[in-house]
């Protein structure tokens, strides 16, 4: 069976054309084909990459562009990786909680075909800043104590390796359940005032407090992580250059949730954090931890 996309019109970003120029192919296409096979193929990869947290820490939407024009059709892509070089998630239906558009005029459910590449399609309607939202379903892992213990430290979860360390469970593997909360801020028509401070309700959440098309390099992005819909002391907030993604920029969130990020260039943002606390009960894990990023583009 084929289905036909969508066209998708307007601007390319610079995500999508780093992308046509690595050495991975990395296609925007006109049709796709979904045979049974290709799909299911496809979504065996989406189950190994969303169960592979030790391989590909990060996950972050990737929208076709950052300032598409009003009335244009846009693909969102969803991506897994490290250092803001990741690999395509397919759509997986059963893992999505809420995967939104998000603008003035209120919320539209992004749609897409099962198992493919684009995750989403959706329709920008009118101009101005609106934000994609991703909010996934709790996946299980195990891990284990050495690496669990790396992993904590990466992300600075310096609460849960004290804790492990008093109860002497430093050998211990890491048991927990994880999920997604991701974003991205995009300007339709490459306007915007308003409408980038937006809150989607998501249990870990990074809400931007600067308008980052308004910013230059070498300028402050301000953020406020909120967890639970309060804001969440201690955070190790981090920020990555497409362009220069061996280079983090990093701050700790304040008692107010708040973290101050100087960008020290134009172009696509990664802005991310991990949050972790004891797993519900009726999970079976000890922990739970939370993923939440921000994309956006600043001109």
């Amino acid at each position: 069976m084929t289905f036909r996309w969508l066209a998708i019109s307007g601007r390319t970003s610079k995500v999508e054309r780093r992308r046509l120029k690595s050495t991975k192919p990395h296609f925007r296409p006109s049709t796709f084909d979904l045979r049974p096979t290709r799909a299911v193929t496809l979504l065996a990869v989406a189950s190994a990459l969303l169960t592979a947290p030790t391989l590909a820490h990060d996950f972050w939407i990737e929208p076709s562009s950052f300032h598409p024009p009003a009335g244009s059709e846009l693909a969102v892509s969803l991506r897994v990786g490290e250092h803001f070089r990741g690999d395509p998630v397919p759509r997986a239906d059963a893992r999505i909680v809420k995967f939104v558009l998000s603008s003035a005029s209120g919320e539209s459910p992004i749609g897409g075909f099962p198992a493919t590449d684009p995750a989403g399609l959706v329709k920008v309607a009118s101009p101005g800043l609106s934000l994609i939202g991703y909010r996934s379903q709790r996946t299980a892992i195990t891990l284990e104590a050495e690496k669990f213990e790396k992993y904590l430290a990466d992300e600075g979860l310096d609460d849960v390796l004290k804790s492990r360390k008093t109860r002497g469970e430093q050998g211990k593997a890491g048991n927990e359940v994880y999920s997604r909360c991701a974003k991205s801020l995009i300007a339709v028509d490459g306007t915007g005032e308003s409408g980038f401070d937006r809150a989607l309700g998501f249990t870990l959440e990074i809400v931007a407090e600067s308008n980052p098309s308004k910013l230059h390099a070498g300028e402050t992005m301000r953020v406020r992580v909120l967890h639970d819909g309060k804001p969440l002391a201690g955070a190790l907030v981090k920020s990555i250059a497409l362009d220069d993604p061996d280079n983090t920029v990093t701050a700790r969130s304040g008692k107010d949730g708040r973290a101050a990020l100087r960008l020290g260039r134009k172009g696509v943002w990664l802005v991310k954090t991990v949050h972790m606390v004891p797993a519900p009960k009726e999970t079976g894990a000890d922990w739970e931890s939370l993923w939440a990023s921000l994309t956006f583009e600043m001109p």
